[in-house]
């Protein structure tokens, strides 16, 4: 078994930043992409930004640029680095992580909304 556990969602004026982080607990030592994923209203849950074992990183065209996924040395912790935010970028964001064998496993989301 294994636990997400997301942090930092929040109310943020456009062009402010906030940070999203996402803890992992069980077994992760076979943890092979960690991602975050968001779903805006009345939206499909799209990709944001991925995170392999290796290190490579993927983004969504719309983020490029203005968000920064990394995560820390023990690779039990993903962060979501948002600066620049747009009313556009107001969604529920999902962690997930992939593990080699086990398949895809999901946090329960935080919520994100860019409003003035």
């Amino acid at each position: 078994q294994v636990q997400l556990v997301e942090s930092g969602g929040g109310l943020v004026q456009p062009g402010g930043s906030l940070k999203l982080s996402c803890a992992t607990s069980g077994n992760i030592f076979i943890i092979q992409t960690m991602a975050w994923y968001r779903q805006g209203p009345g939206k499909e849950r799209d990709l944001v930004a991925a995170i392999t074992r290796d290190g490579s990183t993927d983004y969504a065209d719309s983020v490029k640029g203005r968000f920064t996924i990394s995560r820390n040395n023990a690779g039990n912790t993903v962060s979501l680095q948002m600066n620049s935010l747009k009313p556009e970028d107001t969604a529920v964001y999902y962690c997930k992580i992939t593990r080699i064998g086990l398949g895809d496993s999901w946090g329960q989301g935080t919520q994100v909304t860019v409003s003035s």
